[in-house]
């Protein structure tokens, strides 16, 4: 049985809290907040966990193995550094720092230690992603052209990131994830229409060293809460809609072929095919990603996201802001 201590009881902590709690693997040890109230809401669901507003008591609790952090992005190293300091194994929300150099630092902290790194790249723990990127490995849908995605919403505005750093990471992750490399460059333009330095809008694209492009708009600043990733392909392309309450993936058999050596023809021919939405297995992503990093402090397995994989997120993203220093008036 793992001990597992949560920091952080907002509105994602506040779901943290709640797998951690249920899952029979594991026994949520302590809840530590700085707000008494939020404390006060835990007890009533886990009346057997300690609750804190001190993050040394439970780092100081050897019983304690592990320590999932939930707090705000700007707090992310400094509470995943002293756990781990501390010995603990770590699952730290995205991002899972604001710099290149802090990741790092992070990454080499674990693997020093021999700890549990893992960072909290929800999607690549949704059914769909995970048959998509199967999909894609056995080649079903020929060569990869391009990726692109929208992650846009009339929500709630920060302000102490960008929506940049609050939103893409998922995108990032996943057409890293998907495509299996890493981008050699980043190209950016974003806005700051609400607050000065803030981007509400960012559209970004990622370039591959294959030639494979995936491009991102990012905004809480639009009128529909969409959720979409399309990857076109040489023989299909895939839409995955998350926002869709049934059939979340659809497979288009849809595509243009150049014309081939022996052929008179003298224009590229298109495909129109059937649409197809494959059965998922659906289950709750975010206990799937608990549930693997559970299961990951156990065995000392590596996790599908561990450091290195969060600091890849970060490497773009930073890229990104510096590409947004350049063309965006607001910097």
């Amino acid at each position: 049985m793992i001990n597992i201590a949560c920091v952080g009881g907002g509105a994602w902590g506040r779901n943290l809290f709640r797998i951690f709690g249920v899952l029979p693997t594991c026994h949520l040890t302590y809840c530590c907040d700085i707000d008494k109230g939020v404390l006060e809401k835990v007890l009533e669901a886990s009346p057997d966990c300690k609750i804190t507003c001190e993050l040394s008591d439970m780092l100081c609790d050897k019983k304690v193995d592990a320590v999932a952090i939930a707090t705000p992005a700007k707090l992310h190293y400094e509470h995943a550094k002293v756990a781990l300091e501390a010995g603990k194994h770590v699952y730290v929300e995205k991002p899972m720092a604001l710099s290149s150099a802090e990741a790092e630092e992070l990454v080499e902290l674990s693997e020093k230690k021999g700890l549990i790194l893992m960072v909290g790249h929800l999607l690549l723990y949704h059914p769909a992603v995970t048959k998509l990127k199967q999909f894609i490995d056995a080649g079903y849908l020929g060569d990869v052209y391009y990726i692109y995605s929208q992650r846009t919403n009339l929500g709630k505005i920060r302000s102490d990131e960008s929506a940049l750093w609050s939103f893409a990471p998922h995108d990032i992750s996943v057409a890293i994830y998907l495509l299996g490399q890493e981008p050699h460059r980043v190209s950016a333009e974003g806005r700051a229409y609400l607050q000065a330095g803030i981007e509400d809008v960012v559209f970004l694209t990622l370039h591959f060293p294959d030639g494979k492009m995936a491009h991102i708009q990012v905004s809480w600043l639009d009128p529909h809460k969409v959720r979409r990733l399309t990857v076109v392909g040489r023989d299909k392309m895939v839409v995955f809609d998350d926002m869709a309450p049934t059939e979340k993936l659809k497979i288009y058999d849809k595509g243009a072929r150049l014309p081939s050596y022996d052929s008179y023809g003298e224009s590229i021919t298109l495909r129109f095919g059937d649409i197809l939405s494959p059965h998922l297995q659906m289950k709750e992503p975010l206990r799937m990603e608990c549930e693997h990093f559970v299961d990951c402090v156990a065995t000392g397995k590596r996790p599908l996201t561990d450091g290195r994989d969060g600091l890849r997120v970060v490497r773009v993203l930073e890229a990104a802001d510096a590409a947004l220093r350049i063309s965006s008036p607001s910097k």
